[in-house]
């Protein structure tokens, strides 16, 4: 019986896992889907400040993999390796590790978009207001309220106070 199943296992496609080159993910994936292979490659968008403006950015979940659907036996394995951006299938030995099905469906089913701007603040972090009635005042970053409020350590009146501030209008010192 358990010869069966092993056998099942090579006739039914899973999952693996391949590791990208540095920065490159987005790449390989293309290329394979290309290839005409199934690429599942889960990614997030997250906003970030750049050059002191929020911007929303689409980054991978799982930095520098991806997943692949391939079968033992009729998927063409040769071209893996050469594709741009593709550095290796992970392999226990020489055997590819398949991953479980269920895995795969769970991350399809997450919803991956906004992750708030609070990745791009530390608490303790000092930072200036750059817009509204406290524009240009220094400030200590405490946490996030939310994924548009902040809330920062202001001196006002000589006493420090805990302001409620939305989050773009903050920026690193």
């Amino acid at each position: 019986m358990e010869e069966l199943e092993t056998q099942a296992e090579w006739i039914n496609p899973c999952w693996y896992v391949i590791q990208c080159k540095g920065g490159e993910s987005f790449r390989a994936a293309e290329h394979l889907t290309n290839q005409g292979y199934e690429v599942f490659h889960p990614v997030l968008s997250t906003k970030r400040k750049r050059q002191g403006k929020p911007t929303v950015v689409t980054e991978p979940l799982f930095p520098y993999y991806l997943f692949i659907r391939l079968d033992q036996v009729v998927s063409n394995w040769r071209p893996i390796r050469s594709t741009r951006g593709v550095l290796r299938l992970l392999t226990f030995g020489n055997t590819p590790i398949a991953v479980p099905d269920a895995l795969v469906d769970t991350l399809r089913a997450q919803p991956h978009h906004l992750e708030g701007s609070h990745s791009y603040f530390s608490a303790g972090e000092k930072v200036t207001i750059t817009d509204g009635p406290f524009k240009d005042l220094e400030a200590v970053f405490k946490r996030c309220k939310g994924e548009e409020r902040a809330i920062v350590l202001l001196n006002v009146l000589q006493r420090p106070q805990d302001v409620e501030i939305s989050v773009d209008s903050l920026q690193k010192n």
